[in-house]
This record gives C-alpha cells, structure tokens and sequence, in this order.
C-alpha cells in the first residue's frame, strides 16, 4: 500500500496520556478474566508510558501446559484510539505471517485481539486497552557488544520491515498511522520547542534549540521529497532481540530474534527508519560514529538512498537524540518513580549528540558513507 509523500504536520499540542498503574494481583486476575488463563506467575517489565507484564500461564497446574506472554496495557490516551491499537497488532500478525520475528496476539475469551478495561490505581476512572502477546526470547541488543554484522542486520530489517509493511499489509484500520501531531514522528522534531523547558537552563538545552532550528531550516522542507512508507518508529536497542548464532569460540554473530513495541509506528519516510537505528545503535556503542555505516550499508541493500535523503540523514539522526532526551527529560517530570527507565538514554545520548555536533555533518558523514561505500566494493555483507 503506497502512502503517498510525506508532509510536514500541523503544530499542536498532543493530549496527556496517563501511564497504567496495575499490580501483579491485579494483573493476574485480568488474564483470569478476559483470557481464561491462570497465571503461574507474574513479573514486571520496564515501560515508557504503557504498562508491561511477562507472565506464565497454566490452563491444567504449574507444570503442564505453561506457555508464557506478555501482558500490555496501553496508556490512557492510546487507549482511546481502538483501530490505532489495531492497527499495531494487525501489523504484528502480518510481519510474523511474513517471516519476521513479531509476537502475536492471544485471543480474548470472546475472540477479541484486545480488551478495553477499568482498573488499576491511576487517577480518575481511566480504562486501558489489554492485549496478551506472545513472549519473544532473546536478549536486547543493548545488553551485546553489537559485532559490526548485526548493525549491518539490522539495517537490512529496517529497510525489509518498513518496505513489506508499506507495499502488503492492507488492513482497514491503517488509515489510524495517519498520525500528524505525534511527538514520536521524526517529521515533528519542531514540536520539541513545547518540551524543551524540562531541560531547564543549560548547555544542553541550547545544543537542542539548535538542532531544532537546523532541522526546521535544512530538513523540515525537503520532507516532501522523500520516499514515504509506514515506519516502525522505535527500533531501539531494548525494541530488537538477538540470539547467539556463532559456534563456541568464534567470533560473536547473532541474529534478531524478536523486534518488539509497535506503538509509535505511523506513515513517515523509509529514512526516516534508517535515522532511528543508527541513533538508538549508536548509545551503547564504545565507537559510536562508526555505528552509522554499517547500519546505512545493511539498510541500502534492501532500499537505496536518494541523495536528498542521504543529505538529510545527519540531522535526522541529530533529531533523533533530541526527541530521546527532551521527551524522556519531560515524561520523567510526569512520572519520576519511572525515571531511571525513562533517562537511560541520556546516560550517553547527550554526549554523543554534542560530539556529533562538535564534529558537524561533513566529518560525520564521511565515516558513514565511507564505511558504507566498502561494503558495496567488496560487493559481501560481513
């Protein structure tokens, strides 16, 4: 399903979502309720504005039939948007029907993908969309020293994953990815100026200032131009599982096992997706700038650049960081009981978007595409 060209969005302010509030109890009784299911046992998962459950389920005792999932409540304001929420797990059913490593949803006790329910210790009488996906195995990328050919991997996924969702996945309900005043849309990095106060009065606030206004000048016209698809949005290092693939004693490769979280997926631009890998691969990396090439390098074999897109891609990266930190600077003021989550990006994030633009686009450009260039030399993959 071609999307037609990208545009850059109206500026307005987005509605406040409350972040669910459940616990263990309570969420055992929910899988009870709705799925028909008995939880053997219940843990907690890290989130940014949803509420997420691993859970082991039993349907005849605690050693026969367990099967495991994780149970999702979306936030508030999600929650009130059914067919987005559709939309997403639609999505998911779809990729994993493909070949891709995408959890899918357990029905509900009336054949349901999901659930609309009450509950939970958050204010007002709020209801949250339920779902009970499938557990994915694999550790995130976050928690390797990432070898260059899972970069390169991961780029080849970006470019696959946006690419299949754009051309074959039909489902009614995508007509809700038209999402113009969403943060997380990287065409939106103007909007941050609503957010930036979080940062306070420092020198990180004025590398964001300037990144807003370079996007504003050098990128936010040209967004027409490029190629326009139904992005992901959020392939970060905690969203992409591995496993090892390598034999013991050989040097470490891994293959992706699990791409995990499709709440911020919208209609943006495939460029878009290749910005966002490279700046979340980028945070753990002990050589950060050379993170981009082989990312770049996998995501070309599948969908080339245009040279305006090529042109673009520093400061989209750029935009990246600063959609990171602002926003999650601004949710941890909302939410500080979550903010050792919320701010893991910036234990790195602010350091290397300053150097990035300390070395400005010319210096960091060329380590990409050089390295990107050796690969297509050499005509192999790592």
């Amino acid at each position: 399903m071609a999307s037609g060209d990208c545009q850059q969005p109206d500026c307005q302010q987005p509605q406040a979502a409350t972040k669910p509030a459940f616990g263990e109890e309570e969420v055992a009784e929910l899988v009870d309720k709705v799925f028909g299911l008995k939880a053997v046992w219940v843990r907690p998962l890290p989130s940014y504005d949803d509420q997420n459950f691993h859970v082991k389920v039993s349907s005849g005792g605690e050693a026969e039939g367990a099967e495991e999932y994780v149970l999702k409540i979306t936030n508030s304001e999600d929650s009130r948007q059914p067919a987005l929420i559709e939309a997403q797990t639609r999505a998911m059913m779809f990729l994993s029907s493909h070949g891709f490593p995408s959890a899918t949803p357990r029905l509900t006790k009336d054949g349901s993908i999901m659930s609309l329910q009450a509950g939970g210790s958050g204010p007002g009488n709020q209801k949250y969309m339920v779902r009970l996906l499938t557990y994915l195995p694999g550790t995130p990328v976050a928690k390797i020293a990432a070898p260059t050919q899972l970069l390169y991997d991961i780029g080849q996924l970006a470019a696959r994953l946006d690419k299949a969702l754009t051309e074959k996945f039909h489902h009614p309900s995508v007509a809700s990815l038209h999402r113009a005043q969403f943060i997380w849309n990287l065409a939106n990095v103007p909007l941050l100026d609503q957010y930036v106060g979080a940062l306070g009065q420092n020198q990180h606030r004025a590398v964001v200032e300037w990144v807003i206004q370079q996007f504003r000048e050098e990128v936010t016209p040209k967004i027409s131009s490029f190629r326009a698809c139904i992005n992901h949005g959020d392939l970060n290092d905690h969203n992409i599982l591995v496993v090892p693939c390598s034999p013991h004693g050989a040097t470490p490769r891994y293959r992706v096992s699990g791409v995990l979280d499709f709440s911020d997926m919208s209609y943006g631009c495939y460029v878009f997706e290749l910005a966002i890998a490279i700046m979340y691969m980028m945070i753990e990396s002990s050589e950060p700038l050379r993170v981009g090439g082989h990312i770049l390098a996998g995501f070309e074999s599948v969908q080339p650049l245009s040279a305006a897109e090529r042109a673009a891609l520093f400061m989209l990266v750029c935009g990246r960081f600063a959609q990171s930190l602002v926003m999650a600077a601004h949710t941890a003021l909302l939410y500080p009981e979550n903010a050792e989550y919320l701010m893991v990006t910036a234990r790195t994030g602010w350091k290397h978007l300053t150097d990035m633009c300390a070395r400005g686009r010319e210096a960091v450009e060329k380590v990409w595409f050089d390295t990107a260039a050796l690969y297509a030399t050499r005509g192999t993959a790592p």
